[in-house]
């Protein structure tokens, strides 16, 4: 009797993602649907049967990088066919797909498929159907629960997830194509969120971040994102809650409150405030003023006094003047944030902002630019060397780049370096940080003298 034939090799899947932790949570989860159709995920794009560039709309050219990047796919395909190695497919997926999907066809021909955000879960019977030749090659609607409900169990890699739990937004800021893209809010039931991260748990994750465009507008459930938060606390071995993108007009009591009484929730806030300029915020359509901004920063400091806030502050807004960009370096000033991303506005076609008189020069956007990120690096350096002297919980993640290091993250979410054994990746251990850098912090294990090995798992121990 002959033996019996080998297995077929697996397909090879390569993923692109560009822009945010939503998109990479979305890739994730096309890894995940397309597993039973035996892809496996590699990092070599030139090898792959399956290219998925995973884009982004937010930024200006987000559109043009995406057909750069499809004429280096299309010259590995043409290579790859003439090396007698089977055929590549491509799919464009994301928000730039939703956007701009039939301009992608007609622009490149190298693309099989087009998938918005709301129909990935689609992708093992569009890829099927476009392979027999059936059409259709652009797939963009939406129906968000559709797509979670047909999602298959997570498969974890490492000791931390991205967990989506809301998308699409209502606000309609002036300048953000995500209601366009990504649609209405939608919260998704918090029973599927809770056996979602469950299954996380037994899998070895301790520590999830909650996802959404606009992830404090949850309404999933009772209480919100504070009782979704109490729910995922009590679930064994999840150590660890975070939570992004928020908007200041949904941090609500309950959710300010849940941060002063549950340990697991991570004292890190990212609460994005886009300009110190209460003439910008409403050409923003923000619905917020600078004064209630720093008033709820007070409210959320008072619950959790070591609480660390990030943000998002985009300079050279249309009518932006030399004084609204002063209201906005003020601002910082007086919140002093651990981190911050910034940006220069760009013009999104489609949005009111794009319109709007009063365009600011490129290299005015530029200047400020610069002097904004100056105080912001100072700020965050600050924030890190503060750090030095203190004993701070760290979940250890993976081997650092030198022998024998490993590398975690703190509370407030900046990488800490150790030397220590590679048996500590997946738990929590005290590190006494004795430097703080630009972007980490260095230290040294704490030790119980009784045992020689790192003290217990502590929270809310200190307050900055």
């Amino acid at each position: 009797m002959s033996d019996p034939s080998p297995p077929k090799p697996a397909k090879r899947l390569f993923i692109k993602t560009y822009g945010c932790q939503m998109n990479v949570y979305d890739s994730e989860r096309m890894a995940d649907v397309l597993r039973p159709l035996g892809y496996g995920v590699t990092d070599a794009p030139e090898d792959a049967d399956l290219v998925v560039l995973n884009t982004c709309h937010i930024r200006e050219k987000a559109a043009e990088k995406v057909y750069s990047e499809l004429g280096r796919i299309k010259e590995m395909r043409i290579a790859r066919q003439e090396a007698g190695g089977g055929r590549m497919g491509v799919v464009v997926a994301g928000c730039v797909a939703q956007a701009e999907g039939e301009e992608i066809m007609r622009r490149a021909p190298v693309v099989d498929l087009v998938v918005g955000p709301q129909a990935y879960h689609k992708l093992p019977e569009l890829i099927a159907r476009t392979s027999r030749a059936l059409g259709e090659r652009l797939s963009a609607d939406f129906a968000p629960e559709a797509k979670f409900d047909a999602m298959p169990e997570r498969q974890a890699d490492g000791v931390t997830a991205f967990l989506t739990v809301q998308e699409g937004c209502d606000k309609f800021c002036t300048f953000c194509v995500v209601p366009y893209t990504r649609g209405g809010e939608y919260s998704r039931p918090t029973e599927a969120i809770e056996a979602e991260a469950r299954a996380l748990a037994v899998q070895g994750v301790r520590e999830v971040t909650l996802l959404g465009q606009n992830v404090n507008a949850y309404s999933g459930g009772p209480d919100g994102l504070a009782g979704l938060a109490r729910r995922l606390a009590a679930i064994p071995g999840l150590d660890r809650i975070r939570y992004t993108t928020s908007h200041p007009r949904d941090m609500d009591d309950a959710l300010i409150a849940a941060h002063g009484e549950l340990a697991a929730l991570m004292p890190y806030l990212h609460l994005p405030v886009q300009s110190g300029s209460d003439k910008i915020l409403r050409a923003m359509n923000r619905d917020h003023t600078a004064t209630a901004y720093l008033k709820l920063i007070e409210r959320i400091r008072a619950a959790r006094p070591d609480m660390a806030l990030s943000s998002d502050f985009i300079v050279g807004f249309p009518g932006e003047t030399e004084a609204d960009f002063q209201a906005s370096l003020d601002l910082i000033e007086e919140v002093k944030f651990a981190s911050a991303f910034s940006f220069k506005y760009s013009r999104r076609p489609g949005t009111p902002a794009s319109a709007m008189p009063g365009q600011v020069a490129e290299e005015i956007k530029e200047e400020r630019l610069a002097r904004l990120n100056a105080l912001l690096l100072r700020q965050q350096k600050a924030f890190n060397d503060s750090q030095a002297g203190r004993t701070l919980d760290v979940l250890f993640e993976r081997p650092g780049r030198h022998p024998g290091q490993i590398l975690g993250r703190s509370r407030y979410l900046q990488a800490v370096h150790v030397d220590g054994p590679e048996h500590l990746i997946g738990q929590i251990a005290p590190v006494r940080v004795t430097q703080g850098n630009m972007n980490s912090l260095t230290g040294n294990l704490v030790f119980d003298s009784r045992s020689s090995r790192p003290q217990a798992d502590s929270a809310m121990k200190e307050s900055a």
